[in-house]
């Protein structure tokens, strides 16, 4: 079983106060909605948390899903992966999703997991959009652990993984779900208003 690991430890700066991974998406905190989503394809779940975050990880407390407080991700998101990554159990590989990917299903998930086992030379495979745009979900082998130690700044995972373009495996979802983050109160309002529609 590979392991799953959401970044949650985001601080929402640009929702003006609002933290957007407690938003309700299908009456349900987004939060509470993507570690769900994720225990139906794991029962490794892993939540990478900031340590101010007691009401992200309310919303988690009757779900069998391990909070990780990472110390670094004050520093931005190279700091949160890089010290979750730090405290995953040893493995082959495993699965890194944003918190914050909303229209994420767990067909998606399931698409990448089968990727893995259908192209196993590869280093990554990967959610796309459609037209090719690398992102989210993304399972790594796990050879590439000790490059998250190197990460800095506010990049991601961008400097690990853009010099293994070719032993990427990108697998295209529907409907730009790989990419589609909500980072406003107005990009909420907008697409509440959609899809409420």
């Amino acid at each position: 079983m590979i392991p799953i690991l959401i970044l949650a430890a985001g601080q929402s700066t640009r929702m003006r106060g609002a933290d957007k991974l407690l938003a309700d998406v299908g009456g349900i905190p987004l939060l509470r909605k993507q570690v769900q989503m994720a225990l139906e394809v794991s029962t490794d779940v892993f939540v990478a948390l900031h340590h101010h975050a007691a009401s992200r990880q309310a919303v988690l407390d009757d779900l069998p899903a391990t909070p990780i407080l990472v110390d670094e991700a004050a520093e931005g998101m190279s700091g949160t992966m890089r010290g979750a990554v730090r405290q995953l159990p040893d493995g082959q590989s495993f699965m890194m999703v944003l918190g914050d990917l909303v229209a994420l299903e767990v067909s998606d998930l399931q698409a990448i997991l089968q990727a893995h086992d259908d192209h196993p030379d590869h280093l990554i495979w990967r959610g796309a959009t459609t037209d090719g745009k690398a992102g989210h979900p993304i399972v790594f082998d796990a050879s590439l652990r000790p490059g998250f130690e190197n990460l800095r700044g506010d990049g991601g995972g961008e400097a690990l993984v853009k010099p293994l373009q070719a032993q990427t495996c990108l697998v295209p979802l529907p409907d730009n779900r790989a990419r589609f983050d909500l980072d406003t109160p107005e990009d909420w309002a907008a697409w509440l208003s959609f899809t409420s529609a």
